[in-house]
């Protein structure tokens, strides 16, 4: 038998931090073969993206110190390596998307440019690199590339950023891809392409890909082997249809008890009485680009209305837009039969309690250098009538159990946590100020399945005991159809149905929603097996 491609044994990670020392990884074995897909799957802070930061050399340390372990390239141990062989390596042999790529985009440089850079690191002619990078961006299906190569990271939207970084990872062709959370921000559709050209790209260079996941859709549309972690260790390893239909540890039970999309439709509501919040042809332009077009919106008492949709098709502004965040360019917006856009400021201000947000992105949207609790209770300092000093402690702790956190964590920065972590956060924040309608742009998305339950679990109680209302931007379907009363469905800023969850989901009117519903992945891996060729054939029988 030949050596594997990549072979971790034995490997052990600690932090060391103030709390104490932190067992992030435990004696963990896995191997990458050529052409083949592992997927590590798990819930944040199981140590799953620590292991391939290891194998990437990308561990800071300290705090951070591999104890034990060696991590075999072609059989020979990445370890021992200097730091010039290891830069040899990075982006050329092995490459990475991570997790934020916001954080991973430098914001002063083109992406173009930035794309190119991998390339040219390497020795690659600066007009080759170019040429490459200009296909890469279409590849991954970035609209109009050639304008694309001179925009800036800030210029695009989530979804987009995330193609950006899977460009840069592929630039060099790389043995190895490593995927940390790849489609976390992407829609459905965009989805479905990334994975497709992850799986033409294993084809045409033999590249072993490792997936890091929470998303059980994902493994099943492209993982052969499936690695399964919780606290720092592998409870289970099988391919990826043994371990869903025959799971042995009852932490992979749970994993996929959790998977949404599987339970009763909401029952439709009474939509009688005064709205909470409507939007009246709203406009949004920037520049050149009509991102809204005439939207109108309503939402009533504790109602949830989702908004679905690809990347660049104006949810995010629509939300944006609503808060007064970013003024619209046209149109009107009332809460409670009283026009936002005619409030003086103090007045706006009052209501800035009552309507709150939590953001795509906690790394962007979490001050780095307030603790938890800092970022928890700044809203009471802010509005000191909500709620006692004296009882700010107890509420913080109260906050973060309810969103899955301990209250120990209290005392921690957001770079102490994972990418799910830090959402949940920010969830916490928002909670604290006790408002009327909240705002979750891709609030979920980043959450491993089990914890995403738990927090549509939470905002659902909230909504019943104190009748919240939520205007729910969203690409991962299955939770919108567990989750929301109503669903609107956007494309190129225009609102092109609209309807109950059970209306949308059984009877979809237009050909757009139709497409979107079809590229939801199914957690069973027989059951997206046979979506990927029922697809797959109506691809082939649509003329070219």
């Amino acid at each position: 038998m030949t050596d594997h491609l990549l072979e971790v044994r034995d490997l052990s990670v600690e932090f060391h931090t103030a709390a104490g020392t932190v067992r992030a990884v435990q004696n963990v074995s896995w191997h990458l073969d050529r052409g083949e897909t592992l997927a590590i799957l798990g819930e944040s802070g199981s140590g799953k993206s620590v292991s391939a930061l290891a194998v990437m050399n990308l561990i800071d340390m300290p705090p951070g110190r591999i104890t034990s372990g060696t991590i075999l390239l072609n059989g020979r141990d990445m370890l021992t390596m200097t730091p010039e062989e290891r830069r040899q390596i990075n982006g050329a042999t092995i490459a990475m998307i991570f997790q934020d790529p916001l954080a991973h985009l430098n914001p002063v440089y083109t992406v173009g440019w930035q794309i190119a850079e991998m390339m040219t690191t390497h020795g690659q002619p600066g007009d080759r690199a170019r040429a490459r990078a200009l296909e890469l961006l279409g590849r991954v299906g970035i609209p109009d590339p050639d304008a694309a190569m001179k925009k800036y990271p800030h210029e695009f939207s989530g979804g987009q950023r995330q193609r950006l970084m899977i460009a840069m990872a592929l630039a060099c062709k790389p043995d190895i891809l490593i995927a940390d959370e790849p489609t976390t921000a992407l829609d459905v559709t965009v989805q479905a392409q990334v994975l497709a050209l992850l799986e033409e790209l294993q084809q045409e260079t033999g590249m072993g890909l490792l997936l890091i996941t929470h998303d059980l859709g994902v493994v099943a549309e492209i993982a052969d082997r499936v690695v399964v972690m919780n606290a720092g260790e592998i409870v289970e390893t099988g391919n990826a249809a043994e371990v869903y239909h025959n799971p042995q540890h009852p932490y992979t039970r749970k994993l996929i008890d959790a998977a949404p999309g599987k339970g009763q439709m909401p029952k439709e509501r009474d939509r009688s009485g005064q709205p909470l919040l409507q939007a009246q042809k709203l406009q949004k332009h920037y520049g050149a680009f009509h991102a809204l077009k005439g939207v109108d919106l309503t939402i009533m008492p504790g109602e949830t209305v989702a908004v679905v949709g690809e990347s660049g098709s104006g949810k995010s502004t629509l939300a944006r837009a609503i808060l007064r965040l970013d003024d619209p360019d046209g149109g009107r917006i009332l809460y409670k039969g009283s026009d936002l856009m005619a409030m003086p400021p103090r007045d706006l201000f009052r209501l800035r309690r009552d309507l709150q947000m939590v953001f795509q992105d906690p790394t962007q949207s979490l001050n780095p250098r307030m603790t938890v609790f800092k970022l928890i209770s700044e809203a009471w300092e802010i509005h000191p009538d909500i709620l006692p000093k004296a009882q700010w402690k107890d509420r913080v702790a109260e906050l973060l159990v309810k969103v899955g956190l301990t209250p120990e964590m209290a005392k921690r920065y957001p770079h102490q946590f994972s990418g799910g972590q830090r959402q949940r956060i920010a969830i916490a924040r928002a909670l604290a100020m006790e408002p009327k309608l909240i705002v979750c742009d891709e609030a979920v998305s980043a959450l491993d399945v089990s914890i995403q339950a738990q927090v549509i679990q939470l905002l659902d109680g909230l909504r019943r005991e104190f009748g919240l209302s939520y205007l729910f931007i969203a690409h991962d379907l299955p939770v919108v159809r567990d989750f929301a009363d109503r669903v609107i469905v956007m494309k190129s800023g225009r609102i092109v149905e609209e309807g109950t969850v059970r209306q949308i989901f059984e009877d979809p009117v237009q050909p757009y929603t139709r497409a979107l519903l079809a590229a939801s992945l199914d957690p069973d891996p027989q059951v997206q097996a046979a979506r990927r060729h029922a697809r797959e054939e109506l691809e082939q029988r649509i003329p070219a």
